[in-house]
């Protein structure tokens, strides 16, 4: 799964730093080409002649390689790599990663990489445990950073605790599994709907919810990264997508909405609903600012917009799949069933804002995936990018798709 692999190998400066050997040549073994960047306190642990002759490539340490006006560029670094990996990596270099303080090469590659990227985590089990780290860990999470969880053992404290830097086998493990599944919906066109919709009132007002779109980009970029082509209706959302395998349209209205996804819907071999469309729109908009007028009290009178799951679902083809999402205060389950079977979806993702962490405005979710048969799996709590695998794991199950 490796074999012709471009890997960008991060190492920062930790007593695991002399594990970086035995990972470079277990991936250059498996095929991958290997690309060294190291912290300057990571030189301290290990030297960069080991590593240039494991890699068969200098390693690149600082910004400018001599007085001669030649620089590294990290640019060109993160359009190269298929992958970048940080192991092992301190709770310094987290922090920076967290917060974009790009103050050596390492974490300027990073800020630049447009690869998935591993973080292997290894320090005290203090440090680990510690509420700071554990809040950069969650921050690099919701950015859609793979963390590889550190072990259990002996630590460099002799202390016994969680801190431990993973194995090099189970960090080539990791990747060889991203890349295993990376090219499974290879061949297959996704419609994926994101954020909110605006119903204009006046020019300056208009009717809408707290979607942030974040659901539904992740889907967007899981299903790309996994070989699908991607049209994704996006709502007005601040957020922005890297994957050239999606094709963006943006959309304001409910209706405007409808249409793209109409139009897109039938060349699509499956079609993930996250958007959350407003039900309703202002029967008239006025074409100037409403003034509000003293002690004066203004009726706004709804009319039903389209409902876009349901008049897909009604021209839905033998084989095409549907994926809805049930967004719920109350009777969840119920709620969320009688949507599944009224707007024919394969499958449903049920979450409830009763539940912390999950719904609008947040970096995580915590749903059930609901099927036509009743089944029901329930998730914990997690980022949106680690629920959007699990939603695309659920897709690729289903019969009519097996090669």
């Amino acid at each position: 799964m490796l074999k012709g692999k471009h890997i960008i190998l991060g190492i920062t400066g930790s007593i695991a730093a002399y594990k970086a050997a035995y990972l470079i040549r277990g991936l250059v073994k498996r095929g991958a080409e290997v690309q060294v960047v190291i912290t300057p306190a990571g030189k301290e642990f290990i030297t960069p002649l080991t590593l240039a002759t494991l890699s068969c490539h200098p390693v690149i340490s600082e910004f400018f390689s001599n007085r001669d006006g030649t620089w590294n560029s990290h640019v060109d670094l993160g359009l190269w790599a298929d992958a970048m990996l940080i192991a092992p990596a301190t709770a310094s270099t987290i922090a920076k990663m967290a917060n974009g303080v790009a103050d050596n090469m390492l974490v300027t590659t990073y800020l630049s990489c447009k690869a998935p990227v591993f973080v292997a985590p290894a320090m005290d089990l203090d440090m680990f445990a510690h509420p700071a780290t554990r809040a950069n860990l969650a921050r690099l999470r919701s950015f859609g950073n793979r963390i590889i969880e550190p072990a259990e053992g002996e630590l460099a404290s002799h202390l016994v605790g969680k801190g431990r830097m993973e194995e090099p086998d189970r960090i080539i493990e990791a990747l060889e599994n991203y890349f295993a599944v990376r090219e499974e919906l290879k061949g297959k066109k996704i419609l994926i709907t994101a954020g909110p919709t605006y119903e204009k009132i006046d020019p300056v007002r208009f009717v809408g919810n707290y979607s942030s779109g974040k659901m539904g980009f992740a889907l967007a970029e899981v299903c790309a990264e996994r070989g699908a082509e991607v049209t994704l209706v996006a709502g007005p959302v601040a957020l922005e997508v890297s994957n050239p395998r999606i094709k963006r349209v943006d959309v304001e209205s409910a209706g405007e909405m409808y249409r793209a996804a109409s139009d897109a819907f039938p060349d699509c071999d499956a079609a993930i609903l996250s958007a959350a469309v407003a039900d309703y729109r202002p029967e008239s908009v006025a074409e100037r600012k409403i003034k509000r007028e003293k002690e004066r009290e203004m009726t706004l009178r709804l009319i039903p917009n389209a409902d876009i799951a349901a008049s897909l679902g009604a021209v839905k083809r033998e084989g095409q799949i549907m994926v809805g999402f049930a967004l719920e205060t109350d009777d969840e389950t119920l709620h969320a069933m009688d949507k599944l079977r009224r707007k024919n979806l394969d499958f449903i993702v049920m979450n409830s804002l009763r539940e912390k962490g999950a719904g609008f405005r947040c970096d995580t979710n915590k749903v059930t995936i609901i099927d036509k048969t009743g089944e029901e799996t329930s998730y914990p709590l997690k980022s949106k990018r680690e629920v959007a695998s699990d939603i695309i794991d659920k897709l690729v199950t289903f019969s009519r798709w097996e090669r």
